[in-house]
């Protein structure tokens, strides 16, 4: 029996689970509740209120949702609104049952987002998650069972399928990075950080999976914290003025890039609260960690990969931020399978 679970109470990262009646219940198209939807005429998308636990500050799920579906309909365009696939070769009564699996040992995340776009056009579809997300688990591992109306299933398969393949893929890669930092070459009080080189429009879920592969996240965005870079230093005139004009604007929290070991003196007694050694070799690096003596965090970035961060990490630096975990992170192996019932 597969139980209509929801999976979105381990998407918030916060450990909370709601409760059971906490459901996300989303429809697309012209339909409701009980209702057959007809997606052969073409109609905007319009979705009931979303109940549940979801807590991801700043990303708006239901919109996600339903962007992301009318893309791949082809909502609003001359003959869009329709599966033309599914609606010509599925009867509308047939209905099917699957399982989403693993093909290869990943970290697991954005089964809720699954979850949400086979709801989103069968809301009564039975759901069953065999996985959580930040889960690590082998290859052959059933993530989702799922049974509902095979051609609502369909159309959703390929959304449901592209985001939990680019969110574990992020995730499996970021703890690829995290084992090998804190292994025993390197240095496990060191934390992975990633960066704002996102995918725009993914940057809070792609973020969220760098979590579940153990990083923590750096800026969300420009607004949370200064972080003053060589182009604002070349403007500026110097790293200290630079510091200095954030410092005055009443800037909370100002990170400067420091590429060479005199910048950090004059960053420092600007007021800089974290300082980002960049492209700094080990040596360069631990130097640099020796200067600073405690007085603010350091965080190494640039040329840092899979063979460098080990000794990078050993330099003695706090944080060590990776760009790649979101820019580069190829899509995790999953597949889904139906079987008609």
């Amino acid at each position: 029996m597969l139980w209509p679970a929801s999976c979105i109470d381990f998407l918030s990262g916060e450990g909370a689970s709601a409760p059971s009646s906490s459901v996300l219940f989303l429809r697309f198209a012209s339909g409701t509740c009980g209702r057959t939807v007809v997606l052969a005429e073409p109609a905007a998308p319009v979705m009931v209120p979303v109940m549940t636990a979801f807590t991801l500050p700043g990303f708006d799920l239901e919109k996600f949702i339903r962007e992301t579906l009318a893309e791949d309909l082809g909502v609003g365009l001359s003959g869009g609104g329709r599966d033309v696939t599914s609606e010509s070769v599925i009867p509308a009564e047939a209905r099917f049952t699957g399982v989403m699996d693993s093909r290869d040992a990943i970290v697991v995340a954005g089964l809720p987002l699954a979850e949400a776009f086979f709801r989103a056009l069968d809301p009564d579809c039975m759901i069953e998650c065999l996985a959580h997300d930040g889960d690590k688990v082998p290859a052959g591992t059933d993530l989702m069972r799922i049974e509902g109306k095979a051609r609502a299933l369909l159309t959703a398969e390929r959304s449901a399928l592209n985001i939990v393949q680019h969110l574990s893929g992020i995730a499996t890669m970021t703890l690829g990075y995290v084992t090998a930092m804190r292994g025993p070459d390197g240095n496990p009080a060191c934390t992975l950080l990633d960066t704002r080189k996102t995918i725009p429009g993914l940057r809070f879920l792609e973020k969220y999976a760098t979590r579940q592969g153990g990083a923590q996240n750096h800026r969300m965005g420009l607004w949370d914290a200064a972080m003053i870079k060589d182009n604002h230093v070349a403007v500026a005139g110097s790293v200290g003025e630079a510091v200095r004009r954030a410092r005055d604007a009443g800037v909370e929290k100002i990170i400067c890039e420091v590429d060479t070991l005199d910048q950090i003196e004059p960053a420092l007694e600007a007021g800089a609260h974290h300082l980002l050694l960049d492209n700094m070799s080990p040596e360069t690096l631990r130097a640099a960690v020796a200067l600073v003596a405690g007085r603010v965090p350091t965080e190494a970035s640039g040329g840092v990969n899979l063979d460098t961060i080990a000794a990078k990490a050993a330099s003695g630096v706090d944080y060590i931020s990776v760009g790649r975990l979101t820019q580069s992170a190829p899509a995790a192996d999953i597949g889904l399978d139906f079987s008609p019932l």
